[in-house]
């Protein structure tokens, strides 16, 4: 699995870069947003392009001449473009080319990062006379786009990709997977066909994640049982987590660690490096997730927001509750309850009450990740399934909607990491929540999954032949014709009138 390609907008204030961002993202569909304290200057979100997710990345405004405050925002904002894997530099076709502008290509420059330069806000200009005066900028021809009505988005982004496919061959390929059923099928046959195979990887790849200093690197010490130094983040490398092999009780692990600069022995002396960009990359090539939280902060808006694009992206979660040695028992039923409050919807995640730093709780971690892993590539059939929706419906019928009642009929499974089934079925599209969570409780019961999610895909299919026009064979026409006849003189003999005598 590749890491997904990141992209930085960056530009003056007020030259569109947020509604760029949020033409990009679908608004609402922005999955990790402004983690307060962390990031407050810049905004991230998952977006796609012709399949190929990627990671957006808006920025505060820079000017080139902010101080305090506003000169920190504008050092985060280059560094949200020497992280990314290509620069979308946003300017103004209304205000045209200013000083300000000159002031972020001499930055651009330094990073040496594939950059576009993009003018805003053509809506109402004449395409040439808007981009003549970017021409001379140093980045080639520039793209006029207006990001309020989405005009030019979709060919700034073809002209985006093709620099990152060049550069990135991997990418160039959708990893969806292809279903082998068709909309319409027949259940006997579909049943009889071979089951699509998937490949399980020999690795466990488990993703280390959390806020910084709530004892990530701690825990990774301590799981991998030895004094560990590790240099990363030289220049041009900031963006690279760090992948750690090993091997625990015959079965591998590769740990995928974000939390920065470490050295055994000296944790309390090194302050974490904290990527967004990291960790949502790191999240998305691992199996597993290992969510840290620390126990005497509690659950925070930041590890809800972590939380939500764990569950987004469908990986098996373990959480760990860190730092609860000496802590009060009226503390710690406080902790629990806040946590069943507030974790709901990971209700599937395994919680393991931690120290990191004395060991507490540590050996059985893997234990728990091994589970979770099993559970997300578990086999299932299409018989098993299928048997096991019918038995669903039996004990729980879909709901009458408008009077009508969804019939499912068959179930297969389309994917894993999480395990995705694929119901076919009559009027599927009006099956409630409700009942939907039904199956998800029901499958996962059945199946004995732990630590993952599992995901439905519900698909409505009338039947094949409906719109065929059968044709007869001669036996089957004569016979029609021998009712059609029979059925004549019946009706005739009741149309007679009675003979009295």
């Amino acid at each position: 699995m590749s890491l997904l390609p990141v992209i930085a907008l960056v530009g003056r204030p007020n030259v569109g870069k947020s509604t760029l961002f949020n033409r990009l993202t679908k608004s609402r569909d922005a999955l990790v947003a402004n983690l307060p304290g962390l990031t407050r200057d810049r905004q991230y979100g998952q977006a796609y392009f012709q399949e190929q997710q990627y990671i957006v990345v808006d920025t505060g405004g820079i000017t080139g001449d902010e101080e305090g405050v506003d000169g920190k925002m504008a050092e985060q904002s280059m560094q949200a473009a020497q992280e990314a894997d290509a620069v979308i530099f946003l300017t103004d076709a209304k205000a045209g080319v200013t000083p300000s502008d000159y002031t972020i290509v001499k930055q651009l420059r330094l990073l040496n990062k594939t950059t576009l330069l993009v003018v805003n806000k053509i809506d109402g200009i004449e395409s040439e006379t808007a981009l003549a005066e970017f021409h001379d900028m140093g980045f080639g021809s520039p793209v006029g786009i207006s990001a309020s009505q989405g005009r030019g988005v979709k060919q700034l982004l073809e002209r985006v990709f093709d620099h990152l496919f060049e550069a990135r061959p991997e990418l160039d390929a959708s990893n969806e997977v292809v279903c082998d059923f068709p909309e319409e099928f027949d259940e006997v046959a579909a049943l009889s066909l071979p089951e699509k195979t998937f490949k399980i990887p020999e690795s466990v790849k488990l993703a280390i994640i959390g806020r910084p200093n709530v004892g990530k690197s701690t825990l990774v010490n301590r799981i991998l049982g030895e004094e560990r130094v590790v240099v990363f983040d030289l220049p041009g490398t900031t963006r690279d987590s760090i992948y750690i092999d090993m091997e625990r009780n015959g079965k591998k692990y590769t740990l995928i660690d974000t939390a920065g600069v470490r050295k055994r022995g000296k944790i309390s002396q090194t302050v974490e490096k904290f990527s967004v960009v990291k960790t949502l990359q790191a999240i998305e090539d691992s199996n597993v997730v290992m969510m840290v939280v620390d126990a005497r902060v509690g659950i925070t808006d930041q590890d809800l927001s972590l939380l939500g694009f764990v569950l987004d992206s469908g990986r098996s979660l373990v959480i760990a509750i860190n730092k609860w040695d000496n802590m009060e028992t009226e503390h710690k039923e406080h902790v629990k309850e806040e946590l069943r409050r507030r974790l709901h919807f990971v209700d599937f995640a395994k919680i393991h009450y931690i120290s990191a730093l004395h060991g507490t709780g540590v050996g059985d971690l893997l234990g728990s990740v091994t589970k979770a892993f099993n559970s997300a590539y578990k086999a299932m059939t299409t018989r098993q399934l299928t048997e096991w929706l019918m038995e669903a419906q039996h004990k729980h019928q879909p709901p009458l909607v408008h009077g009508r009642r969804a019939k499912l009929r068959m179930a297969h499974v389309g994917g894993h990491n999480p395990p995705w089934i694929v119901v076919h079925g009559n009027l599927t599209q009006s099956l409630p929540l409700t009942y939907q969570k039904f199956l998800t409780n029901f499958f996962v019961e059945k199946l004995k999954l732990v630590g993952t999610p599992v995901r439905f895909e519900f698909k409505s299919s009338e039947n094949p032949f409906a719109s065929q026009v059968k044709e007869l064979t001669p036996a089957q026409k004569e016979a029609r014709k021998r009712a059609k006849l029979a059925k004549k003189i019946e009706s005739e003999k009741k149309g007679r009138p009675r003979k009295h005598k």
